[in-house]
């Protein structure tokens, strides 16, 4: 299964927030089908939503550790009945690089974290 770090895995939650469920997973569970399709679908988009109609919250996040065992991808989280899955794609530019090769916007790369500006203020009203 593979392991992502937290701001990594924070940056994959926000990305998937406009996304729509790629696969659902109903009764029958993890078919072959289901399988094959995801594999498909990680292959294309990276980063995916999965709808999973039945069972209670530990049968969808021992689904969710499955799917990742058996495809080699990391589980980014379990919202309710949807997982969000991400797998890079060796073949083009992954979303990992690209996040970590950008920088966060509004900030000054030459200017100390924690240091304060140097603009004048005004004292607080009392």
């Amino acid at each position: 299964m593979l392991e992502l770090d937290m701001a990594l895995r924070r940056q994959l939650v926000a990305s998937a927030h406009h996304l729509n469920p790629v696969v659902t997973i109903g009764k029958d569970g993890l078919a072959e089908n289901v399988i094959s399709e995801l594999d498909r679908s990680l292959l294309k988009h990276e980063l995916i939503k999965v709808k999973v109609l039945e069972g209670d919250r530990d049968q969808r996040a021992y689904l969710l550790e499955q799917i990742c065992l058996s495809l080699n991808a990391a589980p980014i989280k379990q919202i309710g009945k949807i997982l969000i899955i991400y797998r890079t794609n060796p073949d083009k530019k992954s979303t990992a690089t690209v996040a970590s090769d950008t920088a966060k916007p509004g900030r000054d790369p030459k200017r100390k974290p924690g240091s304060r500006s140097q603009a004048k203020r005004t004292p607080a009203r009392k």
